[in-house]
């Protein structure tokens, strides 16, 4: 009965030992994780930061692609099943691609005003507003227009994967 008693004991010591290294261990997982923090916050906080960027140059860039007509930096920024409404109506990559392609380049002029962009990790929503003055037959008439436009973090670059814009009108 003594030795019954004995294997008991120990298995009973054993239990608790591995009870007391599991709270140990969760203890040390706890503060690495604690420790960790701040610097994966602040990588976070420095990618938003980069993509930020690179997104504002991004936008930058189609207008100047769009204002020379430049579809080859055109169709690297459009992501190739982007949905885009223009003028009320959805239109395709290569749909938008052809328009800008036989487009006069003296005809438009854009000027970016401020935006607001939020990256929500892979992906990020840039709105704001931008004047178009069109040039015809000698006379230029200007436009304000709101936009929405949707960038996704796709093969190691951003691409325009939705875009939307609509005149205001006074």
């Amino acid at each position: 009965m003594a030795g019954h008693r004995q294997c008991i004991d120990a298995i009973d010591m054993r239990r608790a030992g591995s009870s007391n290294g599991r709270k140990f261990m969760r203890v040390v997982r706890a503060i690495i994780l604690l420790g960790c923090s701040p610097v994966l916050l602040l990588r976070a906080q420095q990618t938003d930061s980069a993509a930020s960027g690179a997104i504002r140059a991004l936008e930058h860039e189609w207008v100047e692609a769009q204002s020379h007509n430049d579809n080859r930096a055109l169709a690297l920024i459009l992501d190739s099943a982007v949905v885009y409404v223009e003028y009320g109506r959805l239109v395709t990559k290569a749909d938008y691609l052809l328009r800008i392609k036989h487009q006069d380049p003296s005809t438009d002029e854009i000027v970016m005003e401020p935006i607001t962009l939020r990256v929500f990790g892979n992906t990020a929503i840039v709105t704001g507003s931008y004047r178009e003055t069109q040039h015809k037959a000698g006379m230029h008439t200007v436009t304000r227009w709101r936009f929405v436009d949707t960038w996704a973090y796709k093969n190691h670059s951003w691409v325009l994967i939705a875009a939307g814009s609509a005149p205001v009108r006074d």
